[in-house]
């Protein structure tokens, strides 16, 4: 099995630990009604906008998500959270130096030994979550199911939900699309950014993601008896039958949808099998991404 293979499998485990970690580590987190912004690269990036969408809709405080090169310095803020794999990220380290004494900070990670550890206020290490592939699995839903924790929004059904989305097999002929589509609603919009970027890593699919009522107004007209269209959540009424209609494939599922993105994620390791790719060597990509003075 690939790297990425094995630390897919584990993410059941890893997110019953974070759950119990929400408990012990909440003080570092965002409390109740604090205006919050999360930021991140790549993978990280979305997972902030997950976390933001979910922290907002439950009503715990105007929260916002940038790509950590994209931060609004002229916004005021009682928190930034700084979602990193490596501790490495040269945009979120940056980021954190400038806010140093300005906003509190908190920084979530999976290694203890590197520059993340001085450069925020608070780190919660989910090391138990690293990963030795390239290509993120285990850490940003990991690190997603931290903050549900702590929002109250996790349950047991959803690791239960993550073991079904590991055993059952993958749906029939999906492996050979051309072309796949993502699609979400409030905090699965993150998941479905994520769900292509996983596709693209992996497998150099040709991949999209939309908010779902948005596919509708373009991006529909590229459905075909190629391409599948996946939907995490609950889609709006009437779009798994008008996307049907065109011969296209329709993709749902009854899981929660953090543990549907296990299934994508098992979709974009087959699919690169099938192309014959090494997901653990994505093409052009590093683990972190490190920028150096010209």
């Amino acid at each position: 099995m690939s790297f990425v293979e094995i630390e897919i499998a584990s993410q059941p485990e890893c997110w019953r630990r974070a759950a119990e970690l929400a408990e012990t580590r909440a003080d570092a987190l965002p409390a109740a009604g604090e205006r919050v912004a999360i930021v991140g690269c790549g993978t990280s990036f979305y997972m902030a906008q997950a976390y933001a969408a979910l922290r907002e809709g439950s009503g715990q405080g105007e929260s916002d998500a940038f790509a950590a090169s994209e931060f609004p310095f002229g916004r005021r803020y009682d928190r930034v959270v700084a979602l990193t794999r490596s501790g490495t990220t040269t945009e979120v380290l940056e980021l954190l130096d400038r806010l140093r004494g300005e906003i509190r900070t908190v920084a979530v990670t999976a290694d203890p030994d590197t520059p993340i550890m001085t450069s925020a206020d608070e780190v919660v290490v989910l090391d138990f979550a690293d990963e030795k592939s390239v290509v993120q699995t285990r850490f940003a839903t990991t690190a997603l199911t931290l903050f549900r924790a702590h929002l109250g929004l996790h349950t047991d059904a959803v690791v239960r939900d993550a073991e079904t989305a590991l055993a059952e097999p993958l749906p029939e002929g999906l492996v050979d699309c051309t072309q796949f589509t993502f699609l979400g609603r409030g905090w699965t919009v993150g998941l479905a950014n994520e769900a292509a970027l996983k596709m693209k890593e992996a497998s150099l699919s040709w991949t999209e993601s939309y908010p779902a009522m948005e596919y509708r107004h373009g991006p529909i007209s590229i459905a075909s008896d190629t391409t599948a269209t996946w939907m995490f959540g609950t889609a709006p009424e009437g779009l798994s039958e008008q996307l049907l209609s065109t011969g296209a494939r329709w993709v749902e599922s009854g899981l929660d949808p953090l543990a549907d993105l296990v299934r994508a994620q098992r979709l974009a390791v087959a699919r690169a099998t099938a192309r014959g790719l090494d997901p653990d060597s994505p093409r052009n990509l590093t683990r972190s991404v490190v920028l150096t003075d010209a």
